[in-house]
C-alpha cells in the first residue's frame, strides 16, 4: 500500500561546523491520519536520507545553531524521527532555551536512549527504534520545572501537525 503525503522541501543555506554544505531538509506537511505514527522498524525500509541528514543522523554530526527549521517552530503536533518515523517529542514539551537548537523538557516515554557521548562530557540521545543521532540531553540548567533540556538537531526530525 502506498502512503501518500505532501512534502515541503526547504533549502537550508550555509555550511555546518565541519565545512560541508547543508542540503535540503524534508519537512512533512501533511499525512493521512492512519499513518501518522507508523514507525519503520526494518532498517532496509528506513526513509532515504540526503547527505547532510546522514552526516547528522548516522555519523553523529550537528547542524549549525539557529539554522534548523524547528528552532523557532511553535505549531501544535508531534516530532518524529526523520529516519524511521518513530514519535519522539510532543510540541507541548518544546521550549525556547535560546541555544540555537530545538529544546524539549520531556520525551515520549521509551522513545529516546541516552548514551555517554564520545567527548566524555555530554550525554548523547538517539532514537530508541533506529539508533539515529538526535542530539544531547542536559540536566540542572533550570530552564523549566522539569530541569532537563533535550537539545535536538532539527534535521533529525520531521513534524506532524495535530491537536
Amino acid at each position: 500500500m502506498k502512503i501518500r503525503f505532501s512534502i515541503l522541501l526547504l533549502l537550508v543555506m550555509g555550511t555546518n561546523g565541519c565545512g560541508q554544505n547543508s542540503d535540503r531538509v524534508a519537512v512533512v506537511s501533511e499525512m493521512p491520519p492512519d499513518s501518522i505514527l507508523t514507525t519503520i522498524k526494518e532498517p532496509m525500509k528506513y526513509n532515504k536520507l540526503n547527505e547532510f541528514e546522514e552526516f547528522v543522523i548516522l555519523k553523529k554530526g550537528t547542524e549549525r545553531p539557529w539554522t534548523g527549521v524547528y528552532v523557532d517552530h511553535k505549531e501544535t503536533g508531534i516530532y518524529v524521527c526523520k529516519q524511521c518515523n518513530a514519535p519522539l517529542f510532543r510540541s507541548e514539551d518544546k521550549f525556547d532555551s535560546h541555544c540555537g537548537w530545538p529544546s524539549f523538557d520531556d520525551e515520549i516515554p521509551g522513545s529516546v536512549i541516552r548514551r555517554p557521548d564520545a567527548d566524555g562530557r555530554r550525554t548523547e540521545i538517539v532514537c530508541s527504534n533506529c539508533g539515529g543521532h538526535l542530539g544531547h540531553v542536559f540536566e540542572g540548567e533550570g530552564f523549566t520545572e522539569k530541569d532537563i533540556r533535550h537539545c535536538v538537531n532539527s534535521v533529525s526530525l520531521n513534524f506532524i501537525p495535530g491537536k
